[in-house]
């Protein structure tokens, strides 16, 4: 039996709540078309008849009177679970045979207080026993995450934990991102803040540059913005955590341990405890200071395949394979997590609810989102909202390779609207402001290239339709791919690539500094008053550089580190992206809640090329600005816009943002200067 498929409505004052999609194709056609579809793949499969258990027990569950550990290895003939008193070095204090149960399960308990103690599993299967290691659903693990560790975790909630309040959140249009790495943020020697490269460095609030200007937490809070986006922050792989001074740096996109906090960013990796604790003491300290937390999870592969816990306990169930058995590479990091079978379905879901529960977290940005099926991200979706309406979802909706499942199966950006409470990064708008990924040396709108204006205007109206959009000119997509406005993440850059600083430099060599401000200052202007959810790289606001190195997730810290150097001597900068936050937060009109409203308000004037003007008109979603117009010009030459009937007052121009107004009095035409945008209003 297929399960229907949803798609968000929107409310002004609600939250989105799922409604009935209308299906394209007769149910009983679908219905033959993906019995047959399943029946080839069982076919296909040899692990479709590995046995699927439903219980919510597995991992370990402690008291003071006992610990059970349970664990799914359904091929193994024998599983040995063996006692630590450290989380590395020394031999087994015991090993325990566990007792095979069913499903394909094996448990053991031990009947005494066992808190803090280490353990592993070793697993014989086919007459070969494979590696020790923890458990997949492991929570607390010892440095480099080899054992894991018997934890209680009320233990390590930190004081007033149970009164941790998140952020009002009205509706997910409101929401602007940030995004963030824990070593960037903080490692700078000049960032003022003591716990550098650590979760506590996001605690700390009074840090300062050494000309002055807040760092860290409060230079965040003081832009304005309303969520942090945090890059991989689980137990990743790739760091050595027993030598902390070495240096090492990693985006974190190689999971080891997926429901454990990474121990370089702990003061103790040694100690599971530790990094528990500091984790939570991070995400306490953002929400009372009015910032939701969003969790960078990469649940589409594994570090590698011969040593992950995964293959320790189901060796090939986990992963996609071809047809010919090899193992597919959608992520073009040598494997692909299987995310369509039950075991892995199970895995994602209660590993998501696991971080939204235990660590208070108010969202999740799936990466390479479009490797998983659609089934699996609705299943979380509905899952997540029971638990908060709030909670935020968004991913990648693309793939960095070929996948033998089906695209019409798995969460890519053209099947967003079947996507039930998730939203898709918007490519279209990425490359359109800045140029294609494929070409460094192409142009974007900013930079003078008019065939990326009708791509801006498919940004503007966050990919939802729009009777003035010709989709035949878009870059990308050549119809509208999101249900409702929120489905969109309007974006220019993020940690991959060039940041939006060297990519200009690349891609427009021979233009002065100040030219280049204008560029970045343009595309700042449109991400912050289009439609859809505003998200920003850190340090985009100070002109970030990496040196012209894109791929940069195993730099050192002196590529990739926030220069707070830079706050000061772009401080004009950082003031225009402080002011347009805060004009998008004053303003409902620049989110809007629903497709219908922006193609009912949102108005684009006849312009020249390079030139785009839009009015949105008769007090959209309650705005105290009547109407609103919105000018950008692209061209590197001065271009006159004719402007509506009426006497306009001027807000935004490419210098300052005036919440109150900057001139008044403007009438039949503007001026626009040069790759420059204007926002005015009229009551």
């Amino acid at each position: 039996m297929i399960s229907p498929i949803f798609i968000p409505g929107s409310n002004a004052s609600l939250l989105p709540q799922p409604t009935m999609k209308n299906l394209r194709l007769s149910f009983i056609h679908l219905f033959i078309f993906m019995a047959t579809t399943a029946a080839l793949a069982q076919a296909e499969n040899p692990y479709a008849d590995y046995p699927v258990y439903t219980g919510r027990d597995l991992g370990v569950k402690y008291s003071p009177q006992k610990t059970v550990f349970k664990v799914w290895a359904p091929k193994a003939s024998e599983v040995k679970l063996r006692v630590f008193e450290a989380g590395n070095g020394g031999e087994p204090v015991s090993t325990i045979g566990m007792k095979k149960g069913i499903k394909g399960t094996w448990s053991a308990a031990v009947n005494k207080d066992i808190k803090n103690k280490y353990y592993t599993f070793q697993v014989l299967q086919d007459g070969k026993w494979l590696l020790e290691a923890p458990d997949i659903y492991a929570k607390a693990v010892g440095v480099n995450g080899a054992r894991g560790m018997v934890v209680d975790l009320a233990a390590t909630n930190p004081a007033n934990w149970r009164n941790d309040k998140k952020p009002a959140l009205k509706s997910f249009n409101d929401i602007i991102i940030y995004e963030t790495h824990i070593r960037d943020i903080s490692v700078d020697p000049n960032s003022g803040i003591k716990n550098k490269g650590k979760f506590l460095g996001l605690t700390e609030t009074g840090t300062k540059s050494p000309n002055g200007e807040a760092t860290g937490l409060d230079h965040i809070k003081e832009l304005g913005v309303t969520h942090v986006h945090i890059l991989p922050s689980f137990d990743f792989n790739s760091v050595d955590e027993t030598k902390p001074s070495a240096g090492q740096y990693n985006w974190g996109y190689d999971p080891l341990n997926y429901n454990v906090p990474e121990g370089s960013y702990a003061t103790d990796p040694y100690n599971g405890n530790v990094r528990i604790k500091e984790f939570k003491q991070m995400v306490q300290a953002l929400h009372k200071n009015g910032l939701r937390v969003i969790l960078d999870v990469v649940y589409n592969h594994t570090s590698d395949i011969a040593h992950a816990n995964f293959t320790q306990f189901a060796p090939g169930y986990y992963y996609r394979h071809n047809p010919d058995g090899s193992y597919s590479n959608a992520t073009g990091c040598g494997n692909e997590v299987a995310s369509e079978m039950p075991m892995v379905r199970k895995f994602m879901i209660e590993s998501v609810v696991y971080w939204a529960k235990e660590y208070h977290l108010d969202g999740f940005r799936f990466d390479l989102m479009g490797v998983h099926d659609i089934e699996t991200m609705n299943m979380i979706s509905d899952t997540l909202h029971k638990i908060d309406p709030t909670i935020f979802i968004y991913g990648e909706g693309w793939t960095a390779g070929n996948s033998p499942m089906p695209e019409t199966l798995r969460a890519v950006k053209k099947n967003a609207s079947k996507l039930s409470g998730a939203a898709v990064f918007s490519d279209d708008l990425r490359d359109g402001l800045k140029g294609g990924w494929g070409d460094l040396k192409e142009k974007g709108f900013v930079s003078g290239n008019t065939a990326m204006d009708e791509s801006i205007k498919f940004g503007i109206v966050a990919s939802t339709p729009h009777p003035q959009v010709d989709y035949s000119k878009v870059n990308y997509s050549k119809i509208p791919w999101a249900a409702e406005p929120w489905q969109t993440i309007t974006y220019v850059s993020c940690h991959d690539d060039n940041t939006l600083w060297d990519r200009l430099k690349i891609s427009n060599p021979t233009a002065s500094d100040d030219d280049r401000i204008k560029m970045d200052k343009l595309a700042a202007a449109i991400v912050l008053t289009s439609q859809g959810v505003s998200f920003l790289h850190s340090g985009a606001e100070m002109l970030r550089t990496k040196n012209g190195i894109a791929n940069s997730f195993n730099k050192p810290d002196s590529i990739n580190q926030i220069d707070w150097s830079r706050k000061t001597t772009y401080k004009s900068v950082f003031d225009y992206y402080k002011g347009l936050i805060a004009l998008r937060k004053a303003h409902p009109a620049f989110r809007m809640p629903s497709s219908k409203m922006i193609s009912q308000n949102l108005e684009f004037l006849k312009t020249e090329p390079g030139v785009i003007a839009y009015r949105i008109s008769n007090n959209a979603n309650g705005d105290g600005w009547k109407n609103i117009l919105v000018v950008l010009n692209g061209n590197t030459g001065e271009k006159n816009v004719v402007l509506p009937a009426g006497t306009w007052t001027l807000a935004v121009d490419g210098n300052t943002v005036g919440l109150k107004g900057l001139g008044t009095g403007l009438k039949a035409v503007i001026t626009a200067k040069g790759t420059t945008a204007y926002v005015l209003y009229s009551n």
